[in-house]
This record gives C-alpha cells, structure tokens and sequence, in this order.
C-alpha cells in the first residue's frame, strides 16, 4: 500500500501526469535509450517509429497509481495489467537491476516536463509508486523464471527450423525444434514466445509470436505475417528477415512460452474471435480443445481482408472437425462465397449466456467486438484478450490517470 504521506500527493498530482502522460513517455525514452544505447535490442524499433513503444510502462505506472489512490481501475484489472507486464518483460529476459535504470529515467521524464511542480515531496511520493509496482514485478517474474526453470541471465535456447510452411498470402509457419535435442517445453495454449532475432549490420530485435498449435510432436510452431509499413511507417524488421533469410536448417534462439492469455479450465462453451495474424492463438486452443475436450462447444469466428490471405483455415477446419459441436463464421473484406462481407457482426454469432470469449487482433477490433458482446449482455469477466503492443497498457492506464 502507499504511504498515508504519499496518497494525497499522488490524488492531487495525478490528473496532470496524466494530461502530460505522452510527453513524459517521449521524455522518458528519448533519454534512456539515447544515454543507454545498449537497451535498444529490447525494444522494437518500429514500434519506436510509429510511437506505440513509447506509452507501455508510463501508462502502467500511471494506472496503478491511479489504483492506489482510489480513482482508477479496481484490483482485477490492476492484477490483469501487472500480469501482461510480468509475462512480457520473462519473455524479453528482463532483469531485476533494470529496474533502478528505467526508474530513475522515468522519474527524471516526470520532473523534465512538470518542471517546478515536481516538489522533493512529490518526487519521493512518485518514486515510492514506481517501487511498489516495479517490486511486484520483480517479485511476480522471478516466480515465473524459477517455474520455467529459466536463468533469467541467460533466458534463451537455441531451436533448428524443421520445416517452413506458406500459410496464406505473405504468411508462414515456422516448425522449431530444440537444437540442443532435448524436449520442446510444455506450454499453456495461447502463450508465445520471444525470437531474438540477429538481423544484418550486427543488430538484435526481439519479438514476440504466438505458438499456432497445441503442445504435441516436440517442436513448437509460430505463425509470421509479414508486416508492412503504412503512411510512411518502416516495414517490420524482424517478420521481413524470417521471411527471406530464414529457411530450413536455420537455427534461431528462443525464449521460453510466456502469456497470460490462454485457455481457462473447465467446459463452457467457447467463443474463439480473431482478425488477421490473430488467428494464431485461437488455433492453438482450438487444437488443443479437440484434443481434449472434443465434447466441448466451440464457435470460431475470424475476420480478414480475403481468402487468400487467411492464415490457418485448414488448420481451424481440421481441428473443428474433431469436435462434435463447432461454427465457424468467417468476414472478408472483400466478398467469398461461404462467408459474409465487411466488418464482423456480433449480432450473427451464436452467444451462450455462459461462454468464454476469447479475442485477438487489432485493438479497435477488439473494443468493437466487445461492445457487441456488452450489447448482448455478456459481461467482462467471461471475454478474455491480447493484444501485443502497448495499447494493451496505454488505454486502461489513460483512462485511470484521467480519472
């Protein structure tokens, strides 16, 4: 908990770190990275391009300072961000003695742009709430290494391409298998895994891609689309360099399977909704479901620009047809046969009053989906998401230092 001293110095300071809450991102950034060049292998650099990477730790600290003073996000949400965090930074391999560097930046970001308003008081009453999140964190991710069996000093292991395998236009599935010839990890459907990636010109970019299908074979599998840039945004690096530089016979190192969006136990019915590339995930419950639990209803809904650029169709159809109850509803953006054309209609999928719903893609798909499924009624605690990105922090922790 906050010190007594501290809470109203946050309550008071609050709204106007959250008016300035871009500012103190771009600050924050701009001098860590610059005075620590060394840190750059971590974070994307495209996503350093359009901005997203900026927002992603500042927005958490403002959220949950916002749940501790009382004028933001209830427990289970704060217990939802600080887990995404927590799986993320195991995923990355970050370390504990980071913190103190990204504290002491980020905290210098807040006095850079609120200027003289940031009081020693108001300096230490801040820092105490970086502390407390950044020691949940801590504490929350060396549990995570010690269940894995991970040294989070050196969290990779090496994997050979097995196979590489076209999946729909621009889309391919990688089939790893441990160079080292032991077991593939065992893993929760849903979770992903980092791929330190080492480009040309001496440089790393780390990035996460979700496991396509359920523990089986000893070997993982990912799913790359290739990212292109828009309005003068770069391609994505690392899913150009898989593409055209990574073949068969190529080594990659690979974190362990981290995420915390993945299948819940028990036997209501499922909801599986993506868009694009985020289809990987619901592949991997939905394969692991039939296998399973092949009594277990199962509804899968999918949203793309076309058919051929649908990733995994065979895959979803295959697993589908192991099961005694199953729907698939697919959208295109431009018209097929067989499916329905535009934007996804929540109204056309078949909703039990009890089902999980899982979602994954772009953010502004996913709010527009779970308005949908509020309309209808089905409230949060049964829709489950991921989004990977910052936006997965920045809107709750904007709304909760708007507060």
């Amino acid at each position: 908990m906050l010190s007594a001293t501290s809470v109203p110095i946050v309550r008071a300071t609050l709204p106007v770190v959250g008016e300035h809450l871009d500012a103190i991102s771009g600050v924050f950034y701009e001098t860590m990275l610059g005075e620590n060049p060394e840190l750059l292998d971590l974070f994307s650099r495209s996503a350093q391009a359009t901005g997203e990477q900026k927002y992603a730790l500042a927005g958490a600290v403002a959220a949950f300072a916002a749940h501790l003073v009382g004028t933001g996000a209830d427990a289970p949400v704060i217990d939802q961000i600080a887990e995404r965090v927590a799986q993320r930074h195991c995923a990355l391999g970050i370390r504990p003695e980071q913190y103190t560097v990204v504290g002491r930046y980020l905290l210098g970001a807040v006095g850079t742009v609120l200027g003289e308003a940031v009081t020693p008081r108001v300096a230490a009453a801040w820092d105490e709430v970086y502390w407390l999140f950044a020691a949940r964190l801590i504490g929350r991710e060396a549990r995570l290494y010690a269940e894995a069996g991970v040294d989070g000093a050196d969290p990779w292991r090496e994997y050979t391409v097995a196979n590489k395998i076209a999946e729909a236009d621009e889309t391919v599935s990688f089939i790893l298998v441990p160079s080292d010839g032991g077991a593939a990890p065992g893993f929760l459907p849903g979770q992903y895994v980092t791929v330190a990636a080492d480009l040309p010109g001496d440089t790393r970019q780390l990035r996460q891609y979700t496991l396509s299908q359920a523990p089986a074979a000893g070997a993982l599998r990912i799913t790359v689309r290739r990212v292109r840039g828009a309005e003068g945004t770069p391609d994505g690096e690392v899913s150009g360099f898989l593409h055209d530089h990574v073949a068969i016979g190529r080594r990659l190192r690979l974190s362990h399977p981290y995420g915390a969006l993945t299948l819940r136990d028990g036997e209501a019915p499922l909801v599986l909704v993506s868009a694009g590339v985020g289809i990987t995930p619901m592949a991997a419950i939905l394969d692991h479901v039939a296998r399973a639990q092949p009594s277990r209803d199962v509804t899968a809904v999918h949203a793309d620009r076309s058919p051929d650029r649908h990733p995994l169709r065979a895959d979803m159809h295959a697993s589908g047809s192991r099961l005694r109850s199953f729907r698939s509803l697919v959208w295109y953006e431009q018209g097929a046969p067989g499916a329905f054309t535009g934007r996804i209609d929540t109204d056309v999928i078949p909703l039990h009053p009890e089902a999980d719903v899982y979602l994954c893609g772009p953010i502004q798909f996913m709010q527009a989906v779970r308005a949908g499924l509020h309309r209808r009624g089905l409230p949060d605690e049964r829709i489950r998401y991921e989004v990977f990105g910052s936006e997965q922090w920045r809107r709750p922790a904007t709304a909760a230092a708007g507060s």
